[in-house]
Parts: structure tokens; C-alpha cells; sequence
């Protein structure tokens, strides 16, 4: 037994020797990251060579051109100062907007059969929600279609929006024939006709599940009826003005107040007035 253990030991480490090892190979455990604003983002880069001890390690940023992170053992502007490396993992501290984005870790080992190898890391940094504009009338009359917004530009993911009423949230319409349209994504809380019940202090919610939802202000809005007899008078009213000033109009033309030969009249039957004899004295002068 003993015997053939030995003879077996040398096979095994000339098949050791001759079996080729694995060239260089790049990895990284999470190819999405996504990190709230401000925070620390950890792009992870794990590589494995075939020979080469030390590879030279880099990490660009994809865009409209590439520009890099990493480079001849330093971080490069705007990442200088604010970033650290682990083997090839890179931590960027306190991100911003102008962080997100796409990323690639490349591993270029000269002394192995294989002599580069890279993965990619997509950054997404999300923005909580910022403090919604609201639009919502004061008053309205009922019966008239009314529309109160809400919208926040600057959350990632984009926030969702809910309406309240009196601090009471207003549930999303349910029937076909419901009196009002409320959308969330677009933050519009719609009216088709109100009522003088749909009198209140309205204030609506964002949210995108990341930090704290925000409310805006909010305000009151009333809804009035219309002052059907305030109409009528006023209507009325015009009326008479319309046939007052048409029949005046009428009666003037009639009596020949607009012909021209009213208009003309006083400089056809003008007569000068008759001008008065100048005293003529003749001089004569006699020569003598």
C-alpha cells in the first residue's frame, strides 16, 4: 500500500506542473451600487493573475470621454482627496451627483498569457425628497373643473406624491364616476366639478423611499356658489345699456342728425355779413 502511494505522488505533481494556470481574471460582487447623497460608495474590484505579482491596477469613469480615477498608483481630480483604495477596491467618500455614473476596473498583468482583464460598476446616487411645490387656488366657484399640483424636481428616484384634506390623507379614487382624479406620479389632484364640500386646507407628501418624505406647506382653498341673481342684474343691466344706446342711435338717424347734409348745412346757408363803406379821401397835388 505504502508502495503504491509513492508511486502515485510523482504523477501527481508532474500533472501539477504541466496543467495551465488561470490567467488574469477581474470580478467585482456588485455591478449596481446605489448610495443616498453624501455618504460613502464602495466600488468593489477582486482580480486573480496568472504570474504577475504586481499588476497595474486602474479605474476609469465612462462619459462622453473617459477620464480617469485611478491612475499610476494616485487618484486623479475631482476624486483626489476624497477617495481610498483597497487591493483594487475604491471607496468614494461623500458623493455627489457629479459621482454617478458608470465605472471600470482594469487589471493589466504583462506577464500573463492573458494580459488584461476589467468589470464594470454602475453608480447611482439617490437624492431624498426636497420640499414639493404646491399650486392650489385659493377659491373656486362650484362647478368648475380645478386642478392643484405638486411637483419635486430634484429627487432620484423620482418622488411619488399623495394628497391630504384637513391632515386626513385623500384615498385614491376607486370608481370610474368619482368626482376627482388623483395621479402620483404626476402629483396632479384634479377636480371635475367641485362642491362647496371640497372646501379645505390642502397640503401634499413626497416620498421616493429614500430619507424622510416632505410635506409643503399647504393651503386653504374655498369653494364659493355662484351668485345666480348678481348674474342675472348684470345681464340685464347690459341689456338695457345695449337698447338704450341703439335706439338713441336710431332716433339721431332718423332725424337726419348723421346725413351730410345735416352735417353740411350751416356753411351752405352762411352769408357773409355785409362790410361796412371806408371813408376815401382823394389828395390832389397841383403844380404850380
Amino acid at each position: 500500500m505504502m508502495e503504491g502511494t509513492s508511486l502515485l505522488l510523482p504523477i501527481v505533481l508532474l500533472l501539477l506542473q504541466c496543467s495551465p494556470s488561470a490567467p488574469v481574471t477581474v470580478s467585482t460582487n456588485r455591478h449596481k451600487v446605489e448610495v443616498e447623497e453624501s455618504k460613502d460608495a464602495v466600488l468593489s474590484c477582486m482580480f486573480r493573475t496568472e504570474v504577475d505579482p504586481s499588476p497595474r491596477i486602474e479605474w476609469k469613469k465612462k462619459g462622453k470621454e473617459v477620464s480617469f480615477v485611478y491612475f499610476e498608483g494616485h487618484f486623479k481630480a475631482p476624486y483626489e482627496g476624497r477617495a481610498t483604495i483597497e487591493g483594487a477596491t475604491v471607496t468614494l467618500h461623500r458623493v455627489t451627483q457629479e459621482d454617478a455614473g458608470e465605472y471600470r476596473c482594469e487589471i493589466s498583468a504583462p506577464q500573463d498569457s492573458v494580459t488584461l482583464g476589467e468589470t464594470n460598476v454602475t453608480l447611482k446616487v439617490l437624492v431624498p425628497p426636497n420640499t414639493p411645490s404646491c399650486e392650489i387656488p385659493s377659491a373656486a366657484v362650484t362647478g368648475s373643473v380645478v386642478q392643484l399640483r405638486c411637483r419635486d424636481e430634484q429627487s432620484i428616484p423620482p418622488a411619488t406624491y399623495s394628497w391630504f384634506k384637513n391632515s386626513q390623507p385623500i384615498s385614491p379614487p376607486r370608481l370610474t364616476n368619482a368626482t376627482y382624479l388623483m395621479d402620483s406620479h404626476t402629483g396632479v389632484l384634479e377636480f371635475k366639478a367641485v362642491a362647496k364640500d371640497d372646501s379645505g386646507h390642502y397640503s401634499c407628501l413626497a416620498t421616493n423611499g429614500v430619507g424622510k418624505p416632505k410635506m409643503c406647506e399647504g393651503k386653504h382653498m374655498t369653494i364659493e356658489d355662484v351668485n345666480v341673481m348678481a348674474v342675472v342684474v348684470t345681464v340685464v343691466v347690459l341689456c338695457l345699456v345695449v337698447l338704450v344706446c341703439s335706439c338713441g342711435g336710431l332716433l339721431l338717424r332718423r332725424n337726419g342728425f348723421f346725413s351730410p347734409e345735416h352735417r353740411g348745412r350751416s356753411n351752405v346757408n352762411y352769408v357773409p355779413p355785409p362790410q361796412e363803406p371806408q371813408d376815401f379821401k382823394h389828395t390832389q397835388s397841383f403844380m404850380l
